[in-house]
């Protein structure tokens, strides 16, 4: 039934009445005069926007179904009908918002006074130039820059963010390489969120732009040795799958090097650690296949190094004769192999350097001449493991929750393997260990302002889940009682093989300061306990990400991390399609829901094979086309079980140009859900209609997104749950 939908009155401002002139003046008061009576302030109520219902039918091979919403699909995005509408939910947002804007405002005064303004990365040596990234303070975008030689050296900008963000509302550079040379920089920009990249070449000597210009690519670049050569990942001008090769002589027109046929493929490029090689990668769900480019001859056609074959994936690297190579060949949980170079379309050929463990996931890799280093899982927590001559150690981490990962530097002769570590207390941070005398230098410490990781505490805990034992990261402030009252956020995600990462966040910080407890729920469909664990999370497997998440929920309460009635969760993207299918499931479980980008359309959008995407993922989610997958995503696709109870309080954040999650979808799951549930809590849908799946570009302004969605929840927690 279509209803206003309001809990918060926005109060507007009302004078009191003038005080009535006394006819009396000079004579005294006989009866005590009464005070002006104020009369009551008037309110405003808000009315959420009710969608109109166009009949359409979604036809499938296993039945029509009709969708009333589905008119709010431009693929356009000019459509003047769909355009009022979405711009008549920013106007309920922000009327929604308004109570709590003061709010709003000081929490984002609270995470940019944790930022450091004028901050800079550890530089990385490559071909004789240290690379860094640096930020200026009240800038919104950061400079990249070098220094030749040394870093006493004078800082030459190669490109400076700020200033080629001038005049678009969104700006983005997906990525950059600099030719071998150095001379050349490619750098691929986006201007609407898209990610539908341009190509860009600057003359660093010179400062001047090539007119080379290349449209509709990925973010990948990569440069031939001979200086005059950039390979490119073009795009489906439909579907936007990167499905070909673009080989570009500067001064020339792009030629199509090589293209994929396979819809369940998408394309990439890098590059090896010898330069020797471009690497042509192709990935599918569970499927590899990897092409070499001659980087010394750019004009030789690309050769196959293992032909694709079924649950087989790989990745390889070059240096010094050699490939080494992350498989699961044989191997749930992958292993390292090497083979000579000239060998590797030979897999007898193989030889293993480290070999598979059913309970160690090896994630990735990175090797130089001294040392093979792995970021590993293990116990749902990610190390870093060092292999040198034989030998093998793992380096210590002193907090319950945490996570190692390896950065695969660009020097081939390092002898310290650089890593970066991440706790909940904890700021992150950079270290080298030398792979000789194993001693541990800090390179930086991310600076955090007004924050003292003292005053906070994490844990380490699981929670049962049937025949399961779900991981839960959690953090809080010293000083909060974990007696029940607290306010408890949850976030999760659980897809792809994924790990979510226990790190500090800066935002989260402010709920903390509060009273919250924030926890991360490892739940099946990530890698946290390997492999196994995505693969009981996917498919027709997928329901255990969902009842994890919830049991999870379960857990905290028990154990009283959080109050019952003041529960919360978060999620985005896939983790968005988490928060629709728990919105169904236990509506009386969360007193709100956050979520961004939602992947909530989960059968309309997998049988339609022009959206981004979708033929690339049915590995992930199953193919609709076989009625088993399509009952089964049928019966937990958020859309589609939307039902007449009360949900909790709903913020769903979403941006007009994202092409991975159409803003269509969160925009049609919130008009039906405005339709079908209960009255009760407020259900907000706030889009940018400047930026896509990432949301704003700039580092402030998703501060200011993300200080929208902590207003949110901060006031459905200072509400009476009308349910």
């Amino acid at each position: 039934m279509n209803r206003p939908h309001l809990l918060f009155a926005v109060l507007t401002a009302c004078c009191p009445p003038e005080a009535a002139k006394s006819q009396t003046a000079a004579k005294p008061a006989l009866i005590e005069p009464k005070a002006p009576v104020k009369e009551p302030e008037p309110t405003f109520q808000p009315m959420a926007p009710i969608a109109a219902k166009r009949p359409h039918a979604v036809v499938s091979p296993h039945g029509t179904r009709n969708d009333p919403y589905y008119w709010l699909r431009d693929d356009t995005r000019k459509d003047k009908d769909v355009l009022a509408y979405l711009d008549a939910e920013n106007a309920y947002t922000k009327a929604i918002l308004a109570p709590v804007q003061p709010t709003a405002d000081t929490l984002l005064a609270e995470f940019r006074a944790r930022i450091k303004e004028d901050d800079a990365s550890v530089p990385e040596l490559d071909d004789g130039y240290w690379y860094y990234t640096r930020f200026e303070t009240g800038k919104q975008y950061a400079i990249h820059a070098r220094k030749k030689g040394t870093l006493t050296a004078p800082e030459q900008v190669m490109l400076d963010l700020n200033e080629l963000a001038k005049g678009h509302a969104y700006y983005a550079v997906g990525g950059k390489a600099v030719s071998r040379n150095g001379r050349h920089v490619a750098y691929l920009e986006d201007t609407v969120g898209r990610h539908q990249y341009t190509l860009r070449i600057k003359d660093l000597q010179t400062g001047a732009m090539l007119p080379d210009t290349v449209d509709n690519i990925s973010s990948q670049v990569e440069w031939a040795n001979d200086n005059k050569h950039v390979f490119l990942v073009g795009k489906d001008p439909v579907s936007l799958r990167q499905d070909r090769i673009f080989r570009l002589a500067l001064g020339g027109k792009p030629e199509l090097l090589f293209q994929e046929p396979d819809g369940q493929y998408y394309v990439g490029l890098a590059s090896t650690k010898s330069k020797r090689y471009v690497v042509i990668t192709l990935g599918a769900t569970t499927n590899s296949e990897m092409r070499l480019i001659d980087a010394d001859k750019p004009l030789v056609a690309p050769r196959v190094v293992l032909p694709r074959s079924k649950d087989h994936e790989y990745y390889l690297d070059h240096l010094d004769g050699r490939f080494v190579i992350h498989t699961n060949a044989d191997a749930k949980n992958f292993r390292v192999m090497e083979v000579a170079d000239g060998k590797e379309t030979k897999q007898a050929s193989w030889k293993e350097l480290v070999a598979h463990r059913p309970d160690v996931l090896v994630d990735s890799m990175a090797i130089s001449r001294n040392f093979l280093a792995l970021t590993i899982v293990n116990g749902g927590l990610r190390k870093v493991e060092v292999f040198v001559k034989g030998k093998s150690f793992v380096v210590d981490a002193p907090d319950p929750a945490y996570a190692m990962s390896v950065d695969d530097t660009p020097d081939p002769a390092a002898k310290r393997v650089r890593y970066a570590y991440e706790s909940m207390t904890r700021p992150s941070s950079v270290f080298e260990i030398d792979v000789a005398t194993r001693k541990t230098e800090l390179l930086k410490q991310q600076p955090v302002p007004s924050y003292d990781p003292e005053l906070y505490a994490s844990e380490f805990i699981h929670a049962p889940a049937g025949d399961a034992k779900v991981p839960i990261s959690l953090v809080y402030k010293k000083t909060t009682k974990l007696d029940g009252t607290a306010p408890l956020l949850v976030y999760g995600y659980g897809a792809y093989g994924l790990s979510m990462v226990p790190r500090l966040s800066t935002t989260v910080t402010s709920l903390l300061d509060r009273g919250w407890v924030y926890a991360i729920a490892h739940i099946r469909g990530g890698q946290e306990l390997g492999r196994a664990w995505y693969e009981d999370g996917k498919l027709l497997a997928k329901k255990h990400t969902f009842t994890d998440f919830i049991a999870a929920t379960e857990h905290l309460i028990a154990k009283r991390y959080g109050d019952r009635k003041r529960v919360f969760a978060n999620g985005g993207s896939a983790g968005g399609l988490l928060m629709g299918a728990i919105a169904n499931l236990r509506p009386d479980l969360y007193r709100g829901i956050s979520l961004a980008v939602p992947f909530v359309d989960v059968v309309t959008t997998m049988m339609d094979p022009t959206i981004p995407l979708t033929t690339n993922e049915y590995d992930e989610w199953g193919n609709p086309a076989e009625k088993s997958f399509y009952d089964y995503m049928l019966s937990y696709s958020p859309y589609d079980n939307i039902g007449a109870v009360a949900y909790p309080a709903i913020y769903c954040k979403t941006g007009l140009w994202d092409s991975q999650v159409q803003y269509y979808e969160p925009a049609k799951w919130v008009a039906k859900l405005r339709e079908i549930s209960k009255p009760g809590n407020p259900i907000v849908l706030d889009i940018d209609m400047a930026a896509g799946h990432g949301g704003a570009s700039g580092r402030f302004d998703k501060l200011r997104d993300a200080a929208k969605s902590y207003s949110f929840l901060l006031m459905t927690n200072d509400t009476p749950d009308p349910r």
